[in-house]
């Protein structure tokens, strides 16, 4: 299948071509010739973006105002949601995403999405998020006391499945009674975690807020920090020397403060003491030259699956350039966690694209409402129906 006369947009910028998709991968872009009895669809000059990944969600959690919410379900009916969360995710344009832990379900999620069972991106999956005894995340997480017991956890997680190990070396802002700037693990539960991970060939995420566990964090060899609110100007060289990726999760405070009428009385508290100096930290995070991947934290209160291109938006409106927010969640997010083939057009790679109705390095909000989600070429969802049929026609007559 051709898709001839597109506006290409990736990290190698914004340029007219044509993609070819064969066997659900791009077999060819540029200016190309149609092949003898080679299905072709005239795009008429619409942009093609790579499909959205996701470096941060919850398909365990639903935008509820509190986890307690969540904690008391089964694990058939958290599977049941975290089913449903990734279907919507699919259907918004993210074609790519690193889940972030719920006991043991999201790898089984996982494996039924990639046997084309269930509907949703191509999934990176964690286990249960490894956690102080009774720090952030306990209700869905694996609480540790201690290097050897943290070790033991990481094990845990490996053996289960797991394709990378989520700590949380800070307290958080939806955990009761947690201090987000709170230092929650010693340095040697840090250390045995990320060696361990390392060990089984795993990367090694952290839930970190504030300064002093990011640097705790980098100093144990970290490979990406997710959130980094409150980044002093040490954490924020220290990302920077050692080359950490952040995901800043912009979308978890602005849905907060967005509602903070029905919010828990704590979590607005803890928004709004630190939402300012969240947008602060990346701000400075961009302007040191910190490798930057997009991630939602999708499930957290009121951030709904399916808005997940809000992060793009977020990430332009407080320091990023728009392509540079786009390849922050395409190429540079499916880079940090390991989805090969993933967030470029480049030859060789999944066919997972999205074709749009406008240029989104002039208009970001266009990825709010794609024409067309593909998949491994497949047609999965997207709002103009004559181009998705035409794409669906061409495919199938291939």
């Amino acid at each position: 299948m051709l898709l001839r006369d597109a506006t290409l947009v990736d990290g190698a910028g914004v340029r007219p071509g044509d993609l070819r998709v064969d066997d659900g991968r791009i077999d060819g872009a540029g200016d190309l010739t149609a092949r003898s009895e080679e299905s072709v669809v005239d795009l008429g000059g619409s942009p093609v973006v790579p499909g959205l990944v996701d470096a941060h969600v919850h398909f365990s959690l639903s935008g509820e105002r509190t986890v307690e919410e969540v904690a008391g379900l089964s694990d058939a009916e958290l599977a049941l949601v975290e089913a449903r969360n990734a279907r919507r995710t699919l259907k918004a344009g993210v074609t790519g995403a690193r889940v972030m832990g719920a006991r043991d379900v999201d790898v089984h999620v996982r494996d039924r999405v990639d046997a084309g069972e269930l509907p949703g991106p191509q999934t990176v999956a964690n286990c249960r998020s490894i956690t102080a005894t009774g720090g952030h995340g306990h209700h869905l997480g694996r609480e540790i006391t201690g290097a050897a017991d943290a070790r033991r956890a990481v094990r845990e997680q490996a053996k289960r499945g797991a394709d990378f190990i989520k700590f949380m070396v800070t307290g958080g802002v939806t955990t009761p009674g947690s201090d987000p700037g709170a230092v929650a693990l010693t340095d040697a539960e840090v250390e045995a975690i990320v060696d361990e991970a390392h060990r089984r060939d795993l990367h090694a995420a952290t839930h970190a807020h504030g300064a002093a566990g990011v640097k705790a964090a980098v100093a144990a060899g970290v490979d990406t920090v997710e959130h980094g609110t409150l980044l002093d100007e040490e954490a924020v060289d220290a990302l920077a020397r050692a080359d950490v990726t952040l995901v800043p999760t912009l979308s978890a405070p602005h849905r907060i403060v967005r509602n903070v009428e029905a919010a828990t009385a704590e979590d607005r508290e803890k928004t709004e003491a630190v939402y300012e100096r969240h947008l602060d930290s990346f701000r400075r995070a961009v302007d040191a030259g910190v490798r930057i991947a997009g991630g939602t934290d999708a499930g957290t209160p009121f951030n709904m699956h399916g808005t997940n291109a809000t992060e793009v938006l977020l990430m332009h409106e407080h320091g990023l350039e728009p392509l540079d927010a786009i390849v922050a969640m395409t190429e540079t997010a499916a880079e940090t966690v390991g989805l090969d083939g993933q967030g470029t057009l480049e030859p060789g790679t999944h066919a997972d694209l999205l074709v749009l109705d406008s240029n989104p390095t002039a208009d970001l909000t266009t990825l709010h409402d794609p024409c067309v989600v593909i998949k491994s070429g497949a047609v999965v969802a997207g709002a103009d129906e004559r181009t998705k049929r035409a794409i669906a026609d061409a495919r199938d007559e291939d």
